[in-house]
């Protein structure tokens, strides 16, 4: 009885696996926005684009999706190049060519039809926080046109708010605001099985 059950939860095991099916970032139409109040006089913006990532995408079960995301700190973007070079200084980041920013999702909790919260180890600074992503799927279906026509396509957005300083880039805190808000959209392709 025993090499049955344990034949069947084994089966059990891989029909959930399957069910979650790879897909890669569009790094074209994947973006990190980032703002924060500049002495309460303005609001000042920041992006990433161009990064790369997967996420393991249960349209049944989305509780069983899973997202794993990576950028370059360097790859930051803020439309004044002397503001990019002080955030990368030791006043900031003090960033090197290979530092990164990683998102890697713990667990999903499925909210709506379409909504869900998104937990996950945040790391940037070489420091680790856990961060809660708001997240909305827009919609799912085949590209419509170019190279990708058909190939299975998600649309997700999320947003969130972190504390600066909880990964150690917190100078000028508070004249310069410590709360972050973040505002994340991505497109994502089905891989192709290998």
């Amino acid at each position: 009885m025993k090499p049955l059950l344990l034949a069947s939860a084994l089966a059990a095991s891989a029909s959930l696996a399957a069910a979650a099916e790879r897909y890669t970032l569009d790094a074209s139409h994947s973006q990190v926005i980032f703002s924060y109040s500049h002495l309460g006089f303005s609001t000042t913006f920041g992006m990433f684009s161009g990064f790369e990532g997967e996420i393991m995408f249960d349209k049944d079960n989305p509780a069983n999706s899973s997202v794993n995301v990576s950028m370059p700190t360097k790859s930051m973007f803020t439309g004044w190049e002397a503001r990019e070079e002080h955030f990368m200084s030791d006043d900031f980041f003090g960033a090197t060519d290979e530092d990164l920013i990683t998102f890697t999702s713990t667990s999903i909790e499925v909210t709506g039809e379409d909504t869900a919260l998104i937990t996950g180890d945040l790391t940037m600074n070489d420091i680790t926080q856990s961060v809660v992503l708001d997240a909305t799927l827009n919609q799912t279906g085949p590209y419509p046109f170019g190279p990708q026509q058909g190939t299975p396509t998600a649309g997700f957005d999320a947003t969130t708010t972190i504390l600066r300083s909880d990964f150690g880039v917190g100078a000028f805190a508070p004249a310069v605001s410590d709360e972050v808000e973040v505002q994340i959209s991505i497109e994502a392709l089905q891989a192709e099985a290998s």
